[in-house]
């Protein structure tokens, strides 16, 4: 039978809509007799909940979305995973939507979020993406938002992040410590502030070590993508025949750059130092193994979750909530790309 509704349980048992609630629900004031024919008819019903009727009640759709630029990228499929492992221990479904770095597409998938109804969002940003009108409409609406790795400084809401510029600062420092003496930088796309701030961590670095910042050095992605990188190792073999070590914007990037040296048979560390960014599976494969920051992306998606929750369950109860930024810590990984011994 479908559509089953607990009027029609009501009927067929000859009691009341609200004792079939009461006994779905366990309520104790009803008998343990009504309770058993209610749960036993519901069952042989094959009865479910009308979850859209359960929502216009309790103002809550139990979901929430989530916007990322891609899927693919090991560290988001992380980030990912302890997002829906949280959510599910507090009875949450996620919507899972990939903007594919548009931020057309980004605005798109905003407005369906909002018309599902979703009681929070967890969003990275597109590299296109800024304080634009579909982020201040979430804002305007009060639904409960926070942004993970890629943000932006002008949106005041919850975010987890880690620290970009200290965390490339010690990368690049860690090329210095390993000999390196003019070093390139293959960065991300302008807009993003994490793209700014491991840029700006490089520069910190060179400064510190008293190595002249050369604008020349500065290779910038499009698409932040593996084709990027061989491409720019050569760039960078072609136009700089003394460079001895390279930070990348990201471990994909970075294994696209060791990929084209194995290529030409430049000899990875004791030519050319590479350290990448993220500690990305492949890193750990390709030979030589590729040194990098390791980025904490499964506890981001947790820590997500749990601020968006908190968030959610002030707005449940009327009370204040102000947005706070949650920091994880980061660690430079030595492997092969930078370890001479």
């Amino acid at each position: 039978m479908n559509n089953v509704t607990l009027k029609r349980i009501a009927e067929i048992l000859g009691i009341s809509i609200t004792t079939v609630s009461k006994a779905l629900k366990n309520y104790p004031d009803v008998s343990k007799k009504t309770k058993k024919a209610v749960l036993d008819l519901a069952k042989e019903l094959n009865y479910t909940p009308n979850s859209f009727a359960v929502n216009l009640r309790t103002k809550e759709s139990k979901t929430i979305g989530l916007i990322i630029p891609e899927v693919v990228h090991h560290f988001f499929s992380n980030v990912i995973n302890g997002i829906i492992d949280e959510a599910e221990k507090n009875g949450y479904l996620v919507i899972t939507l990939q903007s594919n770095e548009s931020l057309e597409l980004e605005k798109k998938q905003v407005e369906l979020l909002l018309n599902k109804r979703v009681d929070g969002i967890i969003m990275s940003l597109s590299n296109q993406s800024n304080f634009d009108n579909h982020i201040k409409e979430i804002i305007s609406r009060g639904i409960p938002l926070v942004l993970f790795d890629k943000i932006s400084k002008l949106v005041n809401c919850s975010k987890v992040i880690i620290d970009d510029k200290k965390a490339a600062f010690e990368a690049v420092e860690h090329l210095i410590i390993k000999g390196c003496k003019k070093i390139a930088h293959i960065r991300g796309p302008i807009n993003p502030q994490n793209a700014i701030d491991r840029f700006l961590g490089y520069k910190m670095a060179l400064e510190k070590n008293n190595i002249p910042f050369d604008p020349k050095l500065i290779y910038t992605c499009e698409k932040v993508t593996f084709e990027e990188g061989k491409t720019f190792a050569r760039e960078i073999i072609e136009q700089h025949k003394d460079i001895d070590g390279i930070f990348v914007i990201t471990d994909l990037v970075a294994v696209g750059v060791l990929a084209y040296f194995n290529e030409i048979e430049i000899k990875i560390p004791q030519q050319i130092k590479v350290i990448g960014f993220s500690n990305w599976f492949m890193s750990q494969v390709i030979t030589p193994k590729l040194s990098t920051i390791d980025q904490p992306s499964y506890e981001m998606g947790v820590q997500s979750f749990k601020l968006l929750f908190e968030e959610m369950s002030h707005k449940k109860k009327g009370t204040l909530f102000l947005p706070r930024t949650i920091l994880l810590d980061t660690t430079v990984i030595e492997r092969d790309s930078t370890n001479n011994s």
